[in-house]
């Protein structure tokens, strides 16, 4: 039996990750959940999971909450650390959105929790700092993302030093065949139609941007140990293969699996066993074919930043993602144009200089003064 907190409980990956939970009753016991400010969904899944504590990251929702339920209700931030520190887990899945799943992370492998991550910024903001903490700590960090865990699968039970190259599969996005004069013209209700996945808003646009994809790039050489120079980066738009990994003898192993977060998931949770489950079967019978090619950096230049930023390193991956997270925001809410995102991005990257050994303090203080620089230029100079 694992006893799983859930960070972000209510967003797409953690009700998914309930899912899985819900299946397996004997293997997982929900001991924690948080959310940020969907109480009602969270009121359902406190019936049903019977977890030891929960938190609500909107202080407000959270006094309403305590009014409803008879455990624990903590807020904010410290109250999401304490779910992740809470002393009957010994497994914290981390699906927060942005870089607040960061700190959290942090205090839960120093609490000794191993990890299932499915929170990019963690690792694209603070990837050193993470994996000294996990080396330190003797955890586990087991990724959560297909893409990742397609490359933990292949490598797993081979020699590390054999691997020649990685190979990330990107789904390309709903805009994979559009001329620059259409992505011009993108609307958020066009953006938010991705063509394979099902995912939270913020992740659906950085698919569409590739920025996503860039932030892979960035994990995959923290949690792999892989130079950038060995990872490459192929456009699948059935999303089929998630990833491959090419060997020093030109082998190259795949995964494969219709695109479902649950394998993936159910993955991190149980290893190192697999699990039967009743997820829909692939069968590449029925498709009719499966196509790569290489993405088009001059167009879609946040994949271009991701190496860029990821081989420079320092502070420049928690600019790159501070950036990103306000760019987004403001072109979910109509303010400005799906092309001003790259534009935003590169402008605050530009204007910083790089510190190459930050703490954690140091890391967490910028991405909260990039956010509130991100904001003043856009509203200075980029609102419609």
């Amino acid at each position: 039996m694992k006893y799983i907190s859930v960070l972000g409980s209510t967003g797409s990956v953690g009700t998914q990750t309930l899912d899985v939970v819900r299946k397996n009753p004997k293997r997982f016991k929900i001991t924690g959940l948080t959310a940020n400010k969907n109480i009602l969904l969270l009121k359902k899944q406190i019936k049903e999971f019977k977890p030891n504590i929960v938190a609500v990251m909107d202080e407000d929702k959270a006094k309403d909450l305590k009014k409803q339920v008879n455990i624990k209700v903590l807020s904010g931030m410290k109250g999401i650390i304490e779910v992740a520190c809470y002393k009957k887990t010994d497994t914290v899945l981390n699906s927060l959105v942005g870089s607040v799943g960061l700190k959290p992370t942090v205090m839960a492998i120093r609490s000794k929790k191993n990890i299932a991550l499915a929170n990019k910024e963690t690792l694209v903001t603070a990837g050193i700092i993470v994996m000294k903490e996990i080396k330190k700590h003797k955890v586990k960090l087991t990724p959560v993302d297909s893409e990742h865990s397609a490359i933990f699968q292949c490598i797993n039970g081979e020699n590390s030093k054999k691997i020649n190259r990685l190979i990330i599969t990107a789904s390309g996005g709903p805009f994979k065949n559009h001329s620059k004069k259409q992505l011009e013209k993108v609307k958020v209700e066009n953006a938010l139609k991705h063509p394979t996945w099902s995912m939270g808003a913020k992740i659906t646009i950085d698919s569409s941007t590739l920025m996503n994809k860039g932030f892979e790039v960035i994990e995959a050489h923290w949690l792999f140990d892989i130079p950038y120079e060995k990872i490459d980066v192929v456009v699948h738009p059935q999303s089929i293969v998630h990833s491959l990994v090419e060997f020093i003898d030109k082998s190259v192993i795949a995964q494969l699996s219709l695109p479902t977060m649950k394998i993936p998931i159910q993955y991190a949770l149980s290893y190192p066993e697999r699990i039967i489950n009743n997820f829909k079967q692939l069968n590449l019978a029925d498709i009719e074919n499966l196509t790569f090619y290489k993405p088009n950096l001059e167009l879609f230049p946040c994949l271009k930043l991701g190496f860029e930023v990821g081989k420079k390193d320092g502070t420049l991956p928690a600019v790159l993602n501070a950036a990103n997270e306000i760019a987004v925001s403001y072109f979910l809410h109509g303010k400005i144009k799906f092309m001003d995102i790259p534009k935003i991005i590169y402008k605050m990257l530009e204007s910083h200089k790089n510190n190459k050994n930050p703490s954690l303090e140091e890391i967490l203080e910028l991405d909260r003064e990039v956010k509130i620089k991100t904001k003043e230029l856009i509203e200075k100079k980029y609102l419609k």
